[in-house]
């Protein structure tokens, strides 16, 4: 009985793993054709580069704020529950939008309204599914699920903007909104057929629900934190290198348009590089085996993407040809992708076997908090450096800082408390060489 149930389980662990794949594709393509969409609509009406920025701080802002509460919400109620209502919240609102622009026509106020609630939806769904991962699929094929999670992105990425472009320029904008809702709705209907609590650790015994205050749940959740140090040096490594990184983001299309002034069809191609890096690793990673050390995995590929940082001030530094820049550009970026993908996927393994399940939810929403926090701030500090010190030095300097980061945050003895073979496999080596000695 007991094999028959779990051959059950592990068929219903592959039907979570194609079907989060699909929902998490259609969501993601959703989101990044609805944001180009209004994106081409706000610029062809206002042609203000101040009123695009506006959206995009509507968008980022909510997130920032709400996911600490959100995080604490999904460790409190039923997660299924909390994401159907995300992707039912998100349908809504896209038809509260299509409904006033058939009575009243589309207007940039009732955009930025959208994108607000729009943005709140999006958190929850997303911090409450992040946080069920590990309650969808068995343990073996989680970095599979990582895996299908970055493939989604990836080609959300690549495609969204192509077919954000051609429905908006082909379909009236009404008919945009529709697809967006039946892109949201299918969304919603493959979730509400998964089964969130397959590989719960707490179903028979339901989580309880202690009767304090969100501010004493957050505390509490930083407090778990301190109980587990990889974690949390893993959380502080996140939070430098989005804000680090942010040099890259604010500084590529700087350095390509202002020093290096590359054709603005050659900067698309550049920029679509790290979506296919990521694409193809993606897929790399859903094909391979488990990585056996993720953390120190992730630590690797973090150096890689920190010296690329550097590498892009070669061609300031050597003067190159405008081919030779564009082909040399979409290599870093292509490796760029390439290593976020190797980065997020061991990481996100680790988080989901390493973190209880009942401080899942709080730890993915002090992390999501943390990495789009970073962002804003980030560009605001790099986007002055920019036009104050020169671009090569910059990067320079924020690649040396990364790399003695990932250094001191994940050293030796944080990699041994997370593999705690690695200990035993160095203390086994000392003990071969004094032995030759």
């Amino acid at each position: 009985m007991n094999e028959l149930n779990e051959s059950a389980k592990l068929k219903r662990a592959t039907y979570h793993l194609y079907t989060f794949l699909v929902s998490k594709m259609i969501s993601s393509l959703g989101a990044n054709v609805y944001a180009f969409g209004m994106s081409l609509f706000i610029l062809s009406i206002t042609g203000s580069a101040l009123s695009f920025a506006a959206n995009l701080i509507f968008s980022i802002v909510p997130r920032t704020i709400l996911s600490p509460i959100a995080g604490i919400i999904v460790d409190r109620f039923p997660r299924k529950a909390i994401v159907l209502i995300g992707q039912a919240g998100t349908v809504l609102t896209i038809s509260g939008l299509l409904i006033y622009s058939l009575i009243f026509g589309l207007s940039i106020p009732a955009i930025y309204v959208t994108t607000v609630f729009y943005s709140i939806c999006s958190t929850f769904t997303g911090i409450a599914f992040t946080a069920s991962i590990a309650n969808l699929v068995d343990e073996e094929r989680l970095q599979k699920a990582m895996s299908f999670n970055q493939l989604s992105l990836s080609i959300a990425g690549i495609g969204g903007p192509i077919v954000g472009g051609m429905l908006f320029g082909l379909l009236p904008i009404e008919l945009f909104l529709v697809i967006n809702i039946v892109a949201y709705g299918t969304a919603f209907f493959l979730e509400s057929t998964m089964n969130f609590k397959l590989y719960s650790k707490d179903q028979e015994q339901p989580r309880e629900q202690k009767e304090e205050s969100m501010i004493g749940s957050f505390k509490e959740g930083f407090a778990y934190l301190k109980t587990k140090q990889v974690i949390a040096n893993l959380l502080w490594v996140l939070l430098l290198l989005n804000m680090f990184f942010t040099a890259v983001n604010v500084g590529i299309s700087f350095i390509l348009v202002e020093k290096l002034k590359m054709d603005y069809t050659l900067i698309g191609f550049v920029e679509a590089g790290a979506a296919i890096g990521m694409l193809v690793f993606s897929i790399y990673f859903a094909a391979r085996s488990n990585v056996k050390y993720p953390l120190l995995f992730s630590k690797r590929s973090i150096l890689g993407m920190s010296i690329l940082v550097s590498a892009i001030s070669i061609p300031l530094l050597i003067a190159f040809s405008s081919g030779v820049n564009f082909v040399y550009f979409f290599i870093v970026m292509f490796l760029f992708g390439s290593l976020g993908v190797l980065t997020n996927t061991p990481i996100g393994v680790l988080l989901q076997k390493e973190v209880d399940e009942n401080y899942r939810g709080r730890i993915f929403g002090i992390l999501e908090m943390m990495a789009m926090g970073m962002m804003p701030l980030g560009s605001l500090i790099f986007g002055i450096l920019y036009d104050l010190v020169p671009a090569e030095y910059i990067l320079i300097i924020s690649s040396i800082t990364l790399i003695i980061i990932v250094l001191v945050f994940l050293r030796r003895s944080v990699l041994e408390i997370a593999h705690p073979e690695l200990k035993a496999k160095r203390m086994e080596k000392l003990k071969t060489l004094e032995a030759v000695k």
